[in-house]
């Protein structure tokens, strides 16, 4: 699976690193619906975190299609309410 963060790179994840994503998408998702700031901060820094730790960075000279595309570590909780709707970012 490729995962890009927007303004940064992409990484390479093993398809078993879907559960862990879909479970931190979770707590996003969670901390958006309950308007806590400070819990989608978090969240959302534990979601890049775990993908800059557990992907492989992708060459910019390699030239690959992104699976899933994540906003980039800035983005606030109005402009991901508006991104992360129904299922969230990650495609079950």
């Amino acid at each position: 699976m490729i995962v890009r963060v927007s303004g940064e790179d992409q990484y390479r994840l093993e398809e078993s690193a879907h559960a862990e994503l879909n479970k931190l998408d979770t707590a996003v998702l969670a901390a958006i619906d309950a308007k806590d700031e400070t819990a989608f901060k978090t969240a959302f820094a534990q979601l890049l975190g775990f993908v800059r730790a557990n992907g492989a960075r992708i060459g910019d000279e390699e030239i690959e299609t992104s699976d899933l595309i994540l906003p980039p570590d800035d983005i606030t909780l109005a402009e991901a309410a508006q991104e992360f709707t129904g299922e969230g970012l990650i495609p079950d």
